[in-house]
């Protein structure tokens, strides 16, 4: 099994997308395959390909989202690999062609890297030092170096245009195979090459009619609370809509029954998309910048709006309560934000009170969280407030320092503050972003597999 691995092609200003070019690499492959008329290997993945599993040299295409917090990042930070049957030495000549002449390197941000692997008819057989490689590099962060001698170790055919920093993902990619045992799919369409850069022509109420049919198998492809094509780029590149989704089937069908404009091509991919692999378990005391967490706490501060309509709300974890009870110094708090491109989900973050009990994920930038979504663990139920006078009603005033309320027009007293129910606008369960705002790795609720009840947006 021959595996190609690249990344890095795309520039936000100029356009291009990786998974085009993994695309016209595939294309490529499988006209000029060597030696003529082999027949290709296949496993229980091939069905997926879109091709015949018994002539397509192309066993499938991973799309493998990297780290989202890393600054040099593009867009969604994806890296692509190839698995088939080609002969490595001709596949490897092919992937450079194409990607030297699609990758953007006229935007200097833009340094693409390919590796080449060719391990026996298993991609599981990848090394084990190179499928932690790519653990680490959708949580962490690594140089090239780091990349670079891997390959060397191993023997791994590698090219680069600039920095070369688009090995990392090359080499991510190949050992992603091996290291992640969650995928989903992504059928993605694209445009014929004389309309990029122009507005799309996709028809609003089929995408909408579409989504709804192949929902929940199918997700993040519409935005019913924005009324918003969420499948639907607005960059300047390739792609005409992307339809993810647990069903490779239901993808397909689903971007199948999309009106748009003339389709050059279309092409799936197994991707890690929707599995929150980013996610990392920690505390708030040890979280750091530039990496994704799952963290546990309680609200510390009530949530306050910010100009440009931002939500914050600062985060204690548990274990500082502990230690402030026992007379010790508490670790720092954590600030999340629900910044305004999540829309209603701000209001899920404004509901909440000092003392409710979270689960919060999200990634950390510059001290601050977030939020892609959080659990409600334990909602508080009561609060304390100025007692009422039983005899007229009327709300008492302090007494004094520790001396209780006492009412001004009848004397009536009371020692302390009343307690009384709270009215939540929220219950216990998972809240997330919705899709307009949803990252390419964090899980829809709708797909599941959570340990509490799930409040999906759709």
């Amino acid at each position: 099994m021959t595996v190609v691995g690249f990344d890095d092609t795309d520039s936000r200003e100029r356009g291009m997308c990786t998974t085009y070019v993994a695309t016209q690499v595939a294309e490529r492959l499988r006209r000029e395959r060597a030696p003529e008329g082999s027949a290709a290997r296949t496993d229980d993945s091939s069905a997926t390909t879109g091709g015949s599993a018994a002539t397509d040299p192309i066993a499938r295409i991973l799309l493998v989202r990297l780290n989202p917090a890393v600054e040099y990042k593009t867009r969604g930070n994806a890296a692509l690999a190839i698995h088939t049957d080609c002969d490595p030495d001709q596949a490897f000549d092919i992937a450079r062609d194409c990607l030297e002449s699609l990758a953007e390197t006229d935007d200097e941000r833009t340094n693409p890297g390919l590796v080449v692997a060719d391990h026996d008819a298993d991609p599981n057989s990848i090394p084990e030092d190179v499928a932690t490689f790519a653990q680490r590099a959708i949580r962490d962060h690594l140089e090239p170096a780091d990349a670079v001698a891997r390959c060397q170790r191993h023997g791994y055919r590698t090219w680069h245009a600039g920095t070369g920093r688009g090995r990392i993902g090359a080499l991510a990619a190949i050992g992603s195979w091996r290291a992640l045992s969650e995928w989903t799919y992504e059928q993605i369409v694209y445009r014929q090459s004389d309309r990029w850069g122009t507005d799309r022509e996709v028809d609003h109420e089929s995408v909408f009619a579409a989504a709804e049919d192949g929902y929940p198998d199918v997700w993040d492809t519409v935005d019913r609370g924005e009324d918003e094509t969420v499948c639907v780029p607005h960059t300047p590149g390739p792609i005409l809509y992307g339809i993810r989704g647990d069903d490779p089937r239901a993808v397909r069908t689903t971007a199948d029954h999309i009106e748009s404009e003339p389709v050059a091509e279309s092409q799936l991919f197994v991707t890690n998309q929707g599995t929150d692999v980013h996610l990392q378990a920690g505390s708030i005391a040890a979280a750091r910048d530039g990496r994704s967490y799952r963290l546990e706490g309680r609200v510390a501060t009530e949530p306050e709006t910010r100009r440009g309509g931002h939500v914050f709300v600062d985060l204690v974890s548990t274990d500082d309560e502990t230690a402030a009870e026992a007379g010790g110094e508490p670790s720092p708090r954590l600030t999340c934000a629900a910044f305004e491109p999540t829309k209603r989900f701000r209001d899920r973050v404004r509901a909440l009170r000092v003392g409710d009990r979270l689960t919060v994920c999200g990634e950390i930038a510059d001290g601050t969280l977030k939020l892609e979504k959080f659990a409600v663990r334990e909602l508080v139920t009561t609060e304390r407030v100025t007692p009422t006078c039983p005899d007229c009603e009327r709300r008492m005033e302090s007494a004094g320092r520790d001396q209780g309320y006492r009412c001004r027009d009848c004397g009536t007293s009371a020692a302390e503050k009343a307690t009384v129910p709270l009215e939540r606008d929220l219950e216990v369960g998972w809240y997330e972003v919705p899709p307009c705002a949803r990252r390419h790795i964090a899980t829809p609720l709708i797909r599941g597999g959570f340990d509490a009840p799930i409040h999906p947006e759709r």
